[in-house]
């Protein structure tokens, strides 16, 4: 009540005698070039969206008001699509304010205001003010309303929902997807995952964009953050963070893990290759130097198979040929020659080698493995001969096989 009785002391300050609003019934009128422009016929409709528009006509000339929530508040035209007052004048000409001036005329367009005052929801009718500035397609025309009021305008197409959208409501999806794009670069997280972090970028796009469609963009700094998310393209320091990440893994591999982790290294050298581009070659060298493979199969990394540590990285060494076989260990699958596959040799349960009699060589290229004198090659290690120690004797009957039993 209080609301109505100050509307109505708003219209009899602005108007004259002659052209004061009848405050039982309903009103859509201006100012307009210092003139009052009061409209024969207004009507309020809701589209499939849930956008209001407020229309006034005096059957030459309308006006429309149109907002994207059938809220109570304050829209800035002018500034997103979305908000627009519009002025169609009687040969059909649009004047709008999401039209830009020509510069020529002004670079500062007056952005105006709609304003929702009270939603009867009972009754569908809409009270509130407006002003605003709004151009033709040149930009170099215009048409101003100043003190613009619209007064229990009913509402003749659509439903007001029970719920509507509001600024806040995308303000707060806005927040929770930005959380969800800064998650995916958390500093807890070992490497960005190029696939989450354009996904969750753009759906933290998309509500911003939203919420600027919403609540209106008047100082830009939205749009700002919109621009700053460079279309959600994988940036070059996500690329070079996840490769320095995979190389530190890398140098810090170990026999049971160093297969995974040069993969790992070669995958996120070649994102920073896509990503960044790599002008001097320096990453390709580094690509291309890598060897992951295990050309024998038995579970030792190649690398890990240069017993000589000939510093160029040769395997074919005299001393890389651990029993003498006159096979080199990266092509030996059975290293120490004691009739155990190398693949079967004991191992931790991180796929690191283990030295059962601690004399300081790994059981896989140890000839004695529980070093009791007895060559593991003697002492029933694989009566069958497939190189699997699954049918070793066990003559105590402990669970232990006599050949890592000294």
């Amino acid at each position: 009540m209080k609301r109505l009785f100050l509307i109505s002391f708003v219209f009899l300050t602005l108007f004259s005698c002659g052209d004061e609003v009848q405050f039982n019934t309903p009103a859509f009128q201006g100012d307009r070039a210092n003139q009052l422009w009061r409209a024969k016929s207004f009507s309020a409709s809701i589209d499939a969206n849930g956008f209001l528009t407020i229309t006034g006509t005096n059957n030459v000339e309308t006006v429309n008001l149109r907002v994207p929530s059938v809220s109570e508040g304050t829209y800035i035209p002018g500034d997103v699509n979305t908000i627009e007052a519009e002025y169609i004048d009687g040969f059909g000409t649009v004047f709008s304010t999401n039209n830009r001036p020509d510069p020529s005329v002004s670079i500062y367009p007056e952005l105006g205001e709609i304003v929702i005052e009270e939603i009867d929801v009972i009754n569908g009718r809409f009270t509130g003010t407006f002003r605003f500035l709004a151009f033709d397609a040149s930009g170099l025309n215009s048409v101003g309303y100043s003190r613009g009021i619209f007064f229990r305008v009913p509402l003749v197409s659509g439903a007001i929902p029970a719920n509507p959208v509001t600024c806040i409501d995308k303000e707060i999806e806005s927040e929770v997807a930005l959380m969800a794009y800064e998650a995916t670069f958390d500093p807890s997280l070992d490497f960005i995952d190029i696939d989450m972090y354009e996904a969750a970028c753009s759906a933290y796009n998309i509500a911003l964009n939203e919420q600027r469609n919403f609540c209106g963009d008047v100082d830009g700094d939205i749009q700002t953050m919109i621009s700053d998310l460079e279309g959600c393209q994988f940036t070059c320091d996500h690329a070079t963070t996840n490769r320095a990440e995979a190389e530190s893994q890398y140098n810090a591999a170990t026999i049971g893990n160093y297969t995974e982790l040069c993969a790992q290294y070669q995958f996120y050298l070649q994102q920073q290759i896509d990503i960044c581009g790599d002008e001097d070659g320096s990453i390709q060298a580094e690509l291309d130097s890598l060897d992951c493979g295990d050309a024998d199969g038995d579970g030792i990394p190649n690398v890990f198979e240069n017993f000589d540590g000939d510093p160029d990285g040769n395997l074919e060494d005299p001393g890389d040929d651990s029993d003498g076989d006159g096979i080199f260990n990266y092509l030996d699958p059975d290293d120490d020659g004691d009739g155990i596959l190398t693949l079967y040799e004991a191992k931790d349960m991180d796929g690191n080698p283990i030295d059962t009699d601690g004399d300081g060589n790994m059981d896989y290229l140890d000839n004695d493995d529980d070093g009791d004198g007895t060559l593991t090659i003697n002492e029933n290690a694989d009566p069958n001969a497939d190189g699997n120690p699954d049918d070793a004797v066990d003559t105590d009957g402990d669970g232990v096989p006599d050949y890592l039993q000294a």
